[in-house]
């Protein structure tokens, strides 16, 4: 595969995926507005390698942001492809009992797995060409990117932790706010697997290397579903067919890929208080709002000598990880879906639900209440806990069509008998939850009915004719089953999608009149069960106005207006 980032954008250079920018652009805002305006065009846009940053170190971002860009950094052809060897790996691996990441546990023991795992190596580190002990963060072009942020912060970290139990590695990716030449904060949540690791510590420093760059697979491996136990440099080397080499730390007894481009070392003292982090535009689309989090002392800073300083830009979406999730999905629902709970046949995660809030699956059904059985089952797997919409349908249909998705929810769905709530776990970067990370869940039975599900009276044609889900800025109105209430000024479904599950806690904000279902996804100020309400991650006018000025230096083709200009 790649030998370093710079081979990587090399590749996509020649492939006309990579445009370099060599008029100088603020890593203060300015990159992000560039990159938000380019990887919201169709397919995503292209990489771009911001080589004037007033810095030593140039800055690429979008660098996964389309389909064919990540199955490059993978190193594959299709999706499809990785996803039929897993499902071939699960065949040699197959148990009557046992769910998907079961049987990824047992990856290290298959015969192949010997060439895939990750080594320690004492050969020459690139990642250690050039070391600062006295570390100096502001050396590096840390972008801020949206202007309510409380900072700059370090986008694409590899974190990289170890069970102080078990000794087993974890690379995660948390936000890093840059605080000080020598210290950050490291924004993991209490479902993740660092954060996992640091409770668990009793020693009085608890030891973190954070890897920037490198071979992009080691960047898709961070952010991938993978369980307890699973070394994501395992995922790497399988994904690359050769081990990933590791060294040494130089303060810190961790290790890191050798071929990445920059490496921070430190620790975090168990007995520091928390500090105050945030607020960050996130991929929610909104700010996530100021909390405490561990403070990050940083010991050593390592770089490559020709190092490129790798972010990415979350935001309103899309944005470049909207096609990583599409990679996630192909690669790891597909086998999961088979395993997990066998009768689905189809999941899509729409990106309109940045992730997890809105879920669409296919089932093959052959009992009354199945639906209902699969949703508590998906609800209760993995980051699918996450997940707030469920919609679920066992006609013969193609789930990512959405004018199929609204006809069987016409035909076959009837709002008080089809609506199933519940309450659960959820994302902690939702605002509408009513409690943190805890809230309401829905799932909307779109499936055809049995004769013990029938339950009352089919519509007259008359109401089958009304469109199943309806957008609308009155109360007044209920055209539709589904009635979903907005504030927002727009109109376009990709965006009304997005406000829906954004701004709806399925129990606090929904209620019935007749046979109709009306979903309150305003922004909600005060009121019973509402917490602090984020603002929209949106540029500033004068940041607008600055890239609106310097656009005909950059090379970027024809003027593209600022896509936050539709929400301001």
């Amino acid at each position: 595969m790649y030998t370093s980032l710079r081979d990587y954008l090399n590749f996509l250079e020649s492939k006309d995926e990579l445009i370099r920018i060599k008029e100088y652009v603020n890593p203060i805002l300015e990159i992000a507005e560039v990159t938000d305006r380019i990887s919201k065009q169709p397919g995503g846009g292209k990489a771009l390698l911001f080589e004037n940053t007033g810095t030593a170190f140039p800055v690429v971002t979008n660098m996964m942001g389309s389909k064919e860009r990540v199955a490059y950094a993978l190193g594959i052809e299709s999706f499809d492809q990785v996803s039929n060897y897993f499902e071939n790996i699960l065949k040699e691996i197959m148990q009557e009992r046992g769910s998907f990441f079961d049987k990824l546990k047992l990856l290290p023991h298959l015969k192949d797995a010997a060439k895939w795992m990750p080594k320690r190596t004492k050969a020459h580190a690139p990642c250690q060409e050039s070391v600062l002990y006295k570390p100096e963060l502001s050396r590096f072009p840390i972008l801020k990117c949206w202007p309510l942020d409380g900072g700059r912060f370090i986008t694409l970290p590899l974190v990289h932790t170890k069970d102080p139990i078990t000794g087993g590695r974890n690379v995660g990716m948390y936000r890093m706010q840059i605080f000080s030449d020598n210290t950050t904060g490291m924004h993991w949540h209490r479902h993740k697997t660092g954060a996992r690791h640091f409770a668990a510590n009793q020693e009085a420093q608890f030891p973190v290397a954070i890897a920037l760059g490198g071979d992009p697979v080691y960047t898709y491996a961070a952010t991938a579903p993978l369980p307890d136990g699973i070394d994501e440099y395992l995922l790497a080397g399988f994904l690359r067919d050769k081990p990933v080499l590791l060294t040494d730390c130089l303060t810190q007894p961790l290790q890191v890929p050798i071929d990445c481009d920059i490496v921070i070392e430190g620790y975090i003292n168990k007995n520091d208080p928390l500090v105050t982090e945030g607020p960050f535009g996130d991929h929610t689309g909104f700010y996530s709002l100021a909390d405490l989090y561990p403070l990050l002392n940083v010991t050593c800073i390592s770089h490559r000598k020709d190092a490129i300083y790798p972010a990415t830009l979350v935001g309103i979406p899309p944005q470049e990880d909207k096609y990583i999730a599409i990679a996630t999905e192909k690669i790891f629902l597909n086998p999961i879906k088979f395993t997990m709970v066998p009768e689905i046949l189809d999941l899509h995660l729409p990106e309109e639900g940045i992730g997890h809030n809105i879920a669409i699956v296919k089932i093959d059904k052959s009992y009354p209440g199945q639906a209902i059985k699969v949703a508590h089952a998906l609800w209760g797997a993995g980051q699918m806990m996450f997940n707030k919409i469920l919609i679920v349908t066992n006609s013969d249909i193609d789930i990512r069509d959405y004018n199929q998705i609204f006809e069987v929810l016409n035909k076959n769905y009837k709002a008080k008998r089809d609506t199933h709530f519940s309450r659960g776990p959820l994302d902690v970067l939702d605002h509408s939850a009513p409690a943190f990370a805890y809230g309401g869940k829905v799932m909307f039975d779109a499936t055809v009915k049995l004769p013990e599900e029938s339950g009352v009276s089919t519509y007259s044609q008359e109401q089958q004719e009304h469109t199943p889900l309806y957008f609308t800025h009155s109360k007044e109105i209920l055209k539709g089953k589904i009635n979903v209430i907005t504030d927002a000024n727009i109109t376009d479904l990709y965006s009304l999608l997005w406000i829906w599950g954004s701004n709806c806690d399925p129990i606090r904000d929904c209620y019935f009149v007749g046979d109709k279902l009306v979903m309150d996804s305003t922004t909600k100020k005060e009121g019973d069960n509402v917490r602090e309400w984020p603002e929209m991650a949106l540029s500033s006018k004068e940041t607008i106005e600055a890239v609106d000025e310097k656009w005909d230096k950059l090379g970027l083709g024809n003027f593209i207006k600022s896509p936050s200009l539709k929400f301001i």
